[in-house]
Order: structure tokens, then C-alpha cells, then sequence
């Protein structure tokens, strides 16, 4: 079972929903969900730039360019994200 459905019966008044913990499953599974977006962007962004001619192994040139895209990229997700984050802060206050 997944757990979601572990603390409440069908039956109706007689089992407990527990919210918060499902809202709390909820945003870790979508936090799971955004890391894989932004790593599966991130692979493929650095891999067209950086990677001329696919091979068994990446040479030395390859390596820094994809360590420094990937550096680069983190570094814009993160930028973005605060900026995103503090204007929701900013907006929620307002309500």
C-alpha cells in the first residue's frame, strides 16, 4: 500500500484523515518531481552544447564544459527560484 489511503476507512466517520500529512507526502513528491525536471534540462541543455561527437568517454575540454554548464545552470535555477519565492512571500502578504 502507498500510505496515502493507510489512515482512513471507507466506511466514513470512522477513520481520520490526517491532511497534513498528505500535504506534506504532496509537496515532497513534488519536490521530487521538479529535481528530476531540473536535472533531466540540465543533462540535456550542457549535453548538446558541450558534446560535439558522443563517444566512450568525454575529453578533457568536454569534462570542464559540462562541470561549468551545470555550475552555470544551478546557478540561474537558484537565482530564479529566490527571486520566484520572495514575490509569492511578497503576494501572500498582500492577501
Amino acid at each position: 500500500m502507498d500510505g496515502f489511503g493507510s489512515d482512513f476507512s471507507a466506511g466514513g466517520s470512522g477513520g481520520k484523515i490526517d491532511t497534513g500529512t498528505i500535504m506534506e507526502q504532496v509537496k515532497v513528491q513534488i519536490a521530487v518531481a521538479n529535481a528530476q525536471e531540473l536535472l533531466q534540462r540540465m543533462t540535456d541543455k550542457c549535453f548538446k552544447k558541450c558534446i560535439g561527437k558522443p563517444g566512450s568517454s568525454l575529453d578533457n575540454s568536454e569534462q570542464k564544459c559540462i562541470a561549468m554548464c551545470m555550475d552555470r545552470y544551478m546557478d540561474a535555477w537558484n537565482t530564479v527560484s529566490r527571486t520566484y519565492n520572495s514575490r509569492l512571500q511578497r503576494e501572500r502578504a498582500r492577501m
